[in-house]
C-alpha cells in the first residue's frame, strides 16, 4: 500500500509539473520569451514555495533529476528528434567545422578551463580537467527555440545544433574517461594512449551501431504501409535501443548510436516512411521534446540551491570565466582558420559570435556531474556545474534573443522574402478577382463590396511598390535569375515527393530524381549556372555499363547481369516520365510567373529553354522505350491508370466520411481495400521486357524445321541480353563462342580493314549473328554494335552444337546463311 501510494504521488508530481509546464508555455509564447529559461525560473520559485509547506517539500524531493533519468529517458528523445530533423545535406556541406568544434575543439575547451581552475584553486589537474570535460558540452536547446521563432539562417541552425549533437558524446566520453584517471590518482603515457584508443572506439563504434541499427529500421518501415501505430512505435524504439544498446551491452557511445539512427533515419529512411505518417510522427516527436525539455529544466529549477552558489561564489565566478574564455579561443580561434581550406565556406564573425554566446549548457553537463562517484571534489563539482548551467541560462540565454536581432540574423533569407511578398500579391489579386461573385446574389451590400474592392487594389499597390523596392536595393538580375532557378527546382521537388507518394515512382528513381536536383541546386547556388540534367545522368549509365560488363565475365552471374539490365531500363523510363512530369510542371509555373508583372521577363525566357530542353529530351527517352519495349510501356501506362483510378476512389471515400454518409469503421474498410490494391501497382514491369524465346524461335529461319512442342527444350539453352544504344555486343578479333538472335532493336555489322572501318549490314528482330565465327571456330570477322537498346538471346557454341546434334537441319541452314554473308562481304 506504501509503495502504491509513493507511485500515486510521483504520478501527481508529473502531471502538476506537465500542467505548470504547459501554462509556462503558452505565456512564454504569447510573450515571446525562452521557454527553457523560464521554465528554470519557475522551478526554482516552486522549490521556494515548496519550503512554506511539508507536503509539498516532500513531494518535490520525490521528483529526484536523477543522472538515469536525463541519460536513458528524456537524452534519446532529444538527440534523435535533433537528428532526424537536422538537415542532412546542410549537415555534409558543414561537417567539418562542426566536428572539429565537438572533437578537437571540445578537447582544447577541456584543457583550458582544466588549467585556469588549477591556476586559480587547489582542484589537482585531473579533477581539473574532468571539470573542463563536463563544462565544454554545449545544450543550445533554448537558442535553437529562439532561432525557430525568429527565422535565424539554416546554416547557422545547422552548425549549432550539429556541434552540440557531437560534442555531447565527446564529453561523455571523455569525461569517463577522465573519471578513471581521477579514481586511479595517476596519470602514465599508458593512460593516456589507452584512453586515446578508446576515446576513438567508443565514439566512431557508436556511429556505426547507430547507422546500421537506422538501416534496419528503415528497411522495416518500408515493408509498413500507412500504420501510424507500428510506424511511430519503430522510430521510439530505435531511438532508445540505439542508445540502450550502444551505451550498455556493446560500451561505445549511446550518443553518437542516436545521432547516427536519427540522421540515418531522417535523411535515407524518410521517404521509407508512409507520406500519411509523416506529419504524424513530426508532431510526435515534438511533444516528445516538450515533454523533456520541460521536466528537465523544471527540476534543474527545484534542484538549484542558492545558499550553495554563495558559498562557492569565488570558485563559481572562476568557473565561468574560464568558460567564456576556453569559447572564445575555440570559435574565434578555430573558424578563422577553417574559413581559409581550400573548397571551405568562411563562417562569418556574425555567426561567430552567435556561436560564442548561444553555446549554453544544460542536461547533458547535468547528468554528467550528478552521475560521478565518491572523490574530494565531487560535492562542488555538483554545485558549480549547476552554477554554471544556471549563468548560461539565465545570462546567455535571455541575451540571447537581443544579440540575433543586433547582428540582423533575424531576416528572413531574401530569397523566403521575395516568395512572400509574391506569394502575398498573388493572393491579394485573386481575392480582388473574387469581390464580384459577392455581389452576384443580389443579397450583398454594393458599397461594402467597392470599399474592399478599394482595400485590396491599395493592398496589391503597396506589396507591388514593396517588392519592387526589395529588387532595387538587395538584388541584381544575376540574383533574381539564382531564386527563379532554386524555386523551379522547388516546384520539381514537390512534384516528384507527391508522385512517389501516390505511387507513379519507385523509391529508387525517387533518389536518383533527387539526387540529380540536389547536385543541380548546388550548381547554381555555388557557380551560378544551370547544370543540364544529361550530363548527370549519362555519367551515371556508363558507369552502370561497364559495372554490368565487368559482372557478365564472372561464371554464373549472366541471369544476375541480365535482370538488373532489365531493372535498369525499368528505372530509367520512370526517371524520364519524372523528369517529363516534372519539367511540364516547372513550364507552367514559369508561365505562370510571366503573368507577374514585377517580374523579370529576361531571366523567365532564359529558364524556360532549358526546362523545354529537358522535357523534350525526357520525351524523346520515354519514345524510344515505347519503340522498342511496346509491352512493358502498355503495362507501365496501365498501371499509372488504375492507380488513379483508386486514388479518385479513396479521394471519394474520404469526402462521403467527412460528410457523414459513411460511418467510419465502413470508410476505413473501404479505405485499407483500396490500400492493399495500389500497395500491389506499386513496382516495375520488369517482366514485359523480356521476350520469350519460344516467340523468339518461330521468327528464326533456321528453326522452322523444329518442332513447335521442342521449343521449350532449347529455349532453356538461351540466356537473354540487354544492351544499351551504342554499346559493343562483340568485336572483330575476339574469340566467336556463341551466336546470338535478335529479339528487340537494331543492331550495326561493321569491320574494319586496313585502318578503315565501315558498315556491312544492319539488323534488326528476328535476325541473328555471330554464327561464321562460331561455325568455322575462327576469331570474330566483325564489330556488332547496338544502334538502338537491345534485347537478345545467346546461345553458346555447346548448346548449339548439343541443338544441331538433335536436328542435322539447323547446320544446313545456318551454313548457307554463313555462304550468303561470305560472298555479300566479298562483293563489298
Amino acid at each position: 500500500m506504501h509503495e502504491e501510494s509513493n507511485i500515486a504521488e510521483l504520478v501527481i508530481g508529473i502531471i502538476s509539473l506537465l500542467l505548470i509546464a504547459a501554462a509556462v508555455h503558452a505565456v512564454t509564447k504569447r510573450l515571446k520569451l525562452p521557454f527553457s529559461v523560464f521554465l528554470v525560473l519557475v522551478g526554482m520559485g516552486l522549490a521556494w514555495l515548496a519550503g512554506f509547506h511539508e507536503g509539498a517539500k516532500q513531494l518535490i524531493e520525490e521528483l529526484e533529476l536523477s543522472p538515469g533519468l536525463i541519460l536513458y529517458v528524456f537524452l534519446p528523445t532529444l538527440i534523435f528528434e535533433s537528428a532526424y530533423n537536422l538537415d542532412a545535406r546542410q549537415l555534409r556541406q558543414n561537417l567539418r567545422p562542426i566536428l572539429t568544434l565537438a572533437i578537437p575543439g571540445l578537447l582544447l575547451s577541456t584543457v583550458i578551463i582544466g588549467l585556469l581552475v588549477v591556476f586559480a584553486s587547489d582542484v589537482p589537474l585531473p579533477a581539473a580537467l574532468l571539470l573542463g570535460a563536463i563544462l565544454s558540452a554545449t545544450d543550445p536547446v533554448a537558442v535553437i527555440a529562439l532561432f525557430k521563432r525568429l527565422g535565424a539562417p539554416a546554416r547557422l541552425t545547422v552548425l549549432v545544433e550539429g556541434e552540440s549533437l557531437f560534442n555531447d558524446a565527446t564529453s561523455i566520453v571523455l569525461s569517463k574517461i577522465m573519471i578513471g584517471i581521477v579514481l586511479a590518482g595517476t596519470v602514465t603515457s599508458a593512460t593516456v594512449i589507452k584512453g586515446i584508443g578508446g576515446f576513438f572506439v567508443v565514439f566512431f563504434g557508436g556511429l556505426v551501431v547507430g547507422w546500421l541499427l537506422g538501416l534496419l529500421t528503415g528497411y522495416v518501415l518500408g515493408k509498413v504501409e500507412s500504420d501510424h501505430d507500428i510506424e511511430i512505435t519503430l522510430t521510439t524504439i530505435l531511438a532508445y535501443v540505439s542508445f540502450i544498446f550502444a551505451e550498455e551491452i556493446l560500451h561505445v557511445s549511446g550518443v553518437m548510436a542516436t545521432v547516427a539512427a536519427g540522421l540515418t533515419l531522417g535523411g535515407w529512411g524518410r521517404i521509407r516512411i508512409s507520406h500519411t505518417v509523416r506529419s504524424y510522427l513530426e508532431h510526435y516527436w515534438e511533444y516528445l521534446v516538450f515533454v523533456a525539455t520541460a521536466l528537465i529544466f523544471l527540476m534543474v529549477g527545484l534542484r538549484v540551491e542558492l545558499l550553495a552558489f554563495w558559498e562557492h561564489a569565488d570558485m563559481l565566478a572562476v568557473v565561468i570565466l574560464a568558460m567564456l574564455f576556453s569559447r572564445a579561443v575555440v570559435i574565434y580561434g578555430f573558424m578563422p582558420l577553417l574559413g581559409k581550406l581550400p573548397g571551405e565556406e568562411p563562417v562569418s564573425t556574425g555567426y561567430q559570435t552567435v556561436m560564442y554566446w548561444g553555446g549554453l549548457r544544460g542536461a547533458i553537463a547535468v547528468a554528467i556531474v550528478l552521475s560521478l562517484p565518491a572523490f574530494e571534489q565531487a560535492e562542488m563539482f555538483v554545485v558549480l556545474v549547476m552554477g554554471a548551467v544556471i549563468f548560461t541560462l539565465m545570462v546567455q540565454g535571455l541575451s540571447m534573443d537581443f544579440l540575433v536581432k543586433k547582428l540582423g540574423l533575424d531576416r528572413p533569407p531574401l530569397a523566403d522574402r521575395v516568395a512572400r511578398m509574391e506569394g502575398e500579391l498573388a493572393g491579394k489579386k485573386r481575392a480582388l478577382h473574387r469581390i464580384p461573385e459577392l455581389r452576384e446574389g443580389g443579397l450583398y451590400s454594393g458599397p461594402i463590396a467597392e470599399r474592399l474592392q478599394q482595400v485590396c487594389e491599395e493592398e496589391i499597390s503597396k506589396v507591388t511598390n514593396a517588392l519592387e523596392e526589395l529588387r532595387r536595393s538587395e538584388l541584381n538580375q544575376n540574383e533574381e535569375l539564382i531564386l527563379l532557378y532554386l524555386r523551379s527546382f522547388a516546384e520539381e521537388k514537390t512534384l516528384y515527393t507527391n508522385m512517389f507518394n501516390k505511387g507513379h515512382l519507385s523509391e529508387r528513381a525517387l533518389r536518383q530524381i533527387l539526387l540529380v536536383l540536389v547536385l543541380q541546386i548546388d550548381a547554381v547556388r555555388f557557380t551560378g549556372s544551370y547544370q543540364p540534367i544529361q550530363a548527370h545522368s549519362l555519367r551515371g549509365r556508363r558507369v552502370q555499363l561497364s559495372f554490368f560488363r565487368f559482372l557478365q565475365k564472372i561464371p554464373g552471374l549472366s541471369q544476375t547481369v541480365e535482370g538488373l539490365r532489365l531493372a535498369s531500363i525499368s528505372e530509367a523510363y520512370e526517371q524520364a516520365w519524372g523528369h517529363y512530369q516534372g519539367s511540364g510542371r516547372v513550364l507552367e509555373y514559369l508561365q505562370e510567373q510571366s503573368r507577374i508583372e514585377t517580374a523579370i521577363q529576361s531571366n523567365i525566357e532564359q529558364v524556360r529553354p532549358q526546362y523545354q530542353q529537358k522535357l523534350e529530351a525526357a520525351r524523346q527517352e520515354i519514345d524510344e522505350v515505347a519503340e522498342q519495349f511496346p509491352e512493358f510501356v502498355h503495362a507501365m501506362q496501365e498501371r499509372l491508370g488504375r492507380r488513379l483510378i483508386l486514388l479518385s476512389e479513396e479521394e471519394t471515400v474520404e469526402e462521403q466520411k467527412e460528410h457523414g454518409l459513411l460511418s467510419n469503421s465502413v470508410a476505413e474498410e473501404m479505405k485499407e481495400h483500396i490500400a492493399i490494391q495500389l500497395r500491389n501497382l506499386r513496382g516495375q514491369e520488369v517482366d514485359q521486357l523480356r521476350v520469350g524465346p519460344e516467340e523468339l524461335l518461330r521468327k528464326v529461319p533456321f528453326f522452322r524445321d523444329i518442332p513447335a512442342e521442342e521449343f521449350g527444350a532449347i529455349a532453356k539453352r538461351m540466356k537473354s541480353r540487354s544492351y544499351g544504344g551504342r554499346e559493343i555486343i562483340m568485336r572483330q578479333g575476339d574469340p566467336g563462342t556463341a551466336l546470338f538472335l535478335i529479339a528487340r532493336g537494331v543492331v550495326r555489322v561493321s569491320r574494319e580493314d586496313h585502318g578503315e572501318s565501315r558498315d556491312l549490314a544492319s539488323l534488326m528482330a528476328g535476325d541473328f549473328f555471330g554464327e561464321m565465327a562460331l561455325l568455322h571456330e575462327e576469331p570474330r570477322t566483325a564489330t556488332v554494335r547496338a544502334v538502338t537498346p537491345c534485347s537478345l538471346y545467346e546461345l553458346h557454341r555447346n548448346d548449339l552444337n548439343a541443338t544441331i546434334e538433335a536436328y542435322p537441319a539447323i547446320r544446313k541452314t545456318l551454313e548457307e546463311s554463313d555462304r550468303e554473308r561470305k560472298a555479300e562481304h566479298s562483293r563489298e
